[in-house]
């Protein structure tokens, strides 16, 4: 099976709109999240996304809000606004054997490495490996289209994700957007690549990614320059 290139938006939109059939957990409380990641602890593939309240201010950005994993028929959303990421979520992050697919993976690591700092270890993007299949696309809803001939809407993605309770339509586009990254992967691991020199291959940071990360989580010291009156003092002490 052989995927077209590109998609435009006209096409995308007449499409049927894809949606997740199965249990939704959202995760508020602390004493939810070991049983949470038990269950993803067990999966060999999990599908991966954030979200972050939108900031309509220039030069103002928000900590990331949700954290969605899902299985073929799960998915945990979990509220890192009102939760911590927690340690054993790092162990599912980190955990080279269990592999997480997202999609534009480097900007969602990048926004969880604000709150804590971590070694993320076997995600793909579908973004880095949709290339291997001939598909120019980039956007997740694009990507789906193509792929799977099915529309992901984004119409919750300016909404609030720091509200008290997230209303059934966010917890929905939040949900489909995790579990239909593991099905647009299942979809291109079982066609031909039309460019197999494309490699798939788990995501890596750039060196200047890990660079700047570092400053980032680095805390800056406290350097005291010495005053006007400071310097006349030492020179008036050298002078006797």
């Amino acid at each position: 099976m052989s995927f077209q290139p590109t998609i435009s938006n006209e096409q995308t939109s007449a499409l049927p709109s894809a949606h997740f059939d199965g249990e939704i957990m959202v995760i508020d409380r602390e004493e939810q999240i070991e049983r949470a990641c038990r269950d993803l602890a067990s999966q060999k593939i999990i599908g991966f996304d954030t979200e972050t309240r939108p900031s309509f201010k220039a030069g103002v950005t928000n900590k990331v809000a949700l954290l969605q994993l899902s299985t073929h028929d799960r998915c945990y959303l979990i509220r890192l606004c009102r939760t911590k990421l927690h340690n054993s979520i790092l162990k599912i992050l980190s955990n080279p054997k269990i592999i997480k697919i997202g999609a534009d993976v480097a900007g969602d690591i990048r926004s969880l490495h604000v709150l804590r700092n971590f070694k993320e270890r076997g995600f793909i993007d579908l973004q880095q490996i949709a290339p291997r299949w001939g598909i120019e696309e980039k956007s997740l809803r694009k990507l789906a289209a193509i792929v799977l001939g099915h529309r992901v809407s984004k119409a919750q993605r300016l909404s609030n994700w720091e509200a008290y309770s997230l209303t059934p339509q966010q917890q929905m586009y939040a949900a489909t957007d995790a579990w239909v990254c593991i099905t647009l992967y299942e979809a291109l691991m079982a066609a031909e690549p039309t460019n197999p020199k494309v490699e798939i291959k788990p995501y890596a940071a750039e060196p200047t990614e890990r660079v700047n990360l570092k400053r980032r989580m680095t805390p800056r010291k406290e350097t005291h320059r010495p005053t006007r009156h400071t310097t006349q003092q030492k020179q008036t002490e050298s002078k006797k």
